[in-house]
Order: C-alpha cells, then structure tokens, then sequence
C-alpha cells in the first residue's frame, strides 16, 4: 500500500519540527590525520551496522582540539594528549581513550635507494637542525656503509599545521638532543629551522614524493599508502627497529601506563622508538552521551580488528578494560 499525501505531509512537518532529533545519532569529530585511515573504515563499517554516521574531518590534532574545546564536534582525534593550556580552556573534565597505537615513520626520498636507509636519534636531530646538510655527510655514510648516497643537499619535509604527527616525532627527537630539546623542544607546532611544510600526514608525503632527496616523518600508513621508502632507527642499544604495527605493539607494551593513559610512548624500552598512541577526547559530559559511549566502545572493542590490515597495533587489553569504565562515566 502506497503512503498517502497527508502521511507523507506529516512526516515533512516532523522532520522540520524535529530535524534535531533525526540527526541526534550521528557523531562529529575532526583532529588526527594520522588516525584518518582507520576513522575511514570506522566510519563506514558502523554506519552500515548501525545507521549512525561518523563525520570526521581530518584537520590535524591540533584543530581538532580547539574544535573540541569550542564545542563544535563530540570528539577530538589527536596523538598528543591535551596540554595545561588546553585543559584550561576546556570547558569540563576530559577523556583520553586510546583508539590506535602507531608508528611514525622518517620517510625520504633518494634516487636509487629505496628502504632501509639506518639511522640513530642524533644524526636526526642533527638532519632536521640543518646541522647536517648533504646525504653523503659522513655521519650518515658511517651508518648506510656501502649505499652509494648522492652528494645532495636534504630538503626537509614538516608538517605546517598543528599536529600529534609531530608531537610524537618531535617528543623522540627531544629525548635523543640535548640540542633539539634545547633549540626546538617538542609539541603539535615548534618552530621548525628548517625546510618546507605540508598540511596534513597526505601533504607531507605529497611533498616527499616530488622533492627529490627529501626526508620527513608520516605516520606509517601514509608511507605504506604512498610507496615512500623509509628508514631503521637506532633503538639506542645498536639496534635498528623498522616501524610496523608489531614494533608499535612493543613500544606500548614495554611503556609505564598512568591510569589516566595519558603518556608519550617514544624512546619505549623496546620497539619501534617513533611510536604513540592516537587518542578519541571527549567532555565527560556530553550532549550525545549514548551514541558516544556506543560509538566509543565500537572503537576499542570490535573496531580493533581493522589495525592490522591499515598497519596501526590494536590496544592492549588491559588498557581496553580501563578504558570501557571511563567510557561507562561518560553522561
């Protein structure tokens, strides 16, 4: 039987009456570009499973935070938690639910050379000071004996917006530099001395991909996305660690976790030493806490079977546990 006119006339009035409440479902959230690959599936598998969309714009951890803070989205994706600053304008308590674990990968760009380059923490920091200026510096050939690396000068590749990429990556870098901690010092934006900024974890492997002898930090599934060569890094023993989702597993496992699972994991007794995690923030109290609670709990729990395959680590179980009670206060 076909819908009459007046049926029809009814149902155009109560959606304009209660168009909220017909989108009360769907969930907004923006930061993490790092997160985007997997925020992708998530989204499309919890639609088709539940009706309930997931708009997330990957802006970068940064914007998404003061997003957050301004109260126009219901979560924050970013792979730095909230600094002082940050919790001062927050407009209540707020939550870190760690969604991924990941690596960030130092990606380059060299004719002829493909994966496997071998660094340590301070020819990095040294690289990205400016310090050291040409493939074929010495320090570099010390670690790549045998590379036929080019007499060329590095361009640097950054991020150029607010990033928990970056965060990470500059967290590790002022671990192993006195002097970068000293002259740069660590978070989602530093005043880079050097080199040519691209928006977002895809603008920076953009650049990567047509600068040649360039080198700059993506998260590792942007480097695998890409096909961008990338380096082993020194763990500080001697040993060189590739980012993969398993090294990343490590770093996390190995790390001293508070309970408020707030912490940098880079330099991690084991593991890959360019890893962290990428966190889902949101206000304790919310104006969709149902939906977020079912969505956030989808996140930790089933959502944990797409890392692998987009190269993240799942989070740890024990840390799962913790996280439903801080899901479960949300209200």
């Amino acid at each position: 039987m076909k819908p009459t006119l007046r049926f029809l006339t009814a149902v155009a009035v109560a959606a304009c009456t209660f168009g909220s409440i017909s989108h009360a479902q769907d969930l907004t959230g923006a930061g993490s570009t790092f997160i985007n690959p997997i925020m992708t599936k998530w989204a499309y598998d919890y639609k088709a499973e539940t009706s309930t969309s997931i708009n997330y714009q990957s802006v970068g951890s940064g914007a998404g935070i003061n997003n957050l803070i301004d109260g126009t989205i219901d979560f924050a994706g970013s792979d730095a938690p909230m600094n002082a600053d940050e919790r001062g304008r927050a407009k209540g308590t707020v939550i870190h639910l760690p969604a991924v674990i990941g690596a960030v990968a130092v990606a380059y760009n060299v004719n002829g050379i493909g994966s496997g380059l071998g660094f340590g923490g301070s020819e990095l920091a040294d690289i990205f000071l400016g310090k050291i200026k040409y493939w074929d510096d010495p320090r570099i050939v010390a670690r790549n004996p045998g590379k036929g690396l080019p007499h060329e000068a590095i361009t640097i590749v950054h991020r150029s917006d607010g990033s928990g990429t970056t965060a990470i990556f500059t967290d590790y870098l002022a671990k192993v530099s006195s002097d970068w901690k000293s002259q740069v010092g660590a978070g989602k934006t530093v005043n880079w001395p050097n080199g040519i900024g691209g928006k977002g974890s895809a603008g920076v492997a953009g650049v990567l991909k047509e600068k040649d002898n360039s080198i700059g930090y993506v998260e590792f599934a942007y480097a695998q996305e890409n096909k961008l060569s990338y380096a082993a890094i020194d763990n500080g023993n001697g040993k060189y660690t590739y980012p993969s989702a398993e090294t990343a597993m490590q770093a996390a496992n190995s790390s001293n976790i508070p309970t408020d699972l707030c912490t940098m994991i880079t330099c991690a007794p084991q593991g890959y030493p360019i890893s962290g995690f990428s966190w889902l923030i949101v206000y304790q109290k919310s104006q969709k806490p149902a939906e977020l609670r079912k969505f956030l709990k989808y996140v930790v729990t089933k959502g944990q079977k797409d890392t692998a395959p987009l190269w993240y680590a799942a989070i740890p179980d024990a840390i799962v546990s913790s996280e439903m009670k801080m899901i479960d206060s949300i209200q």
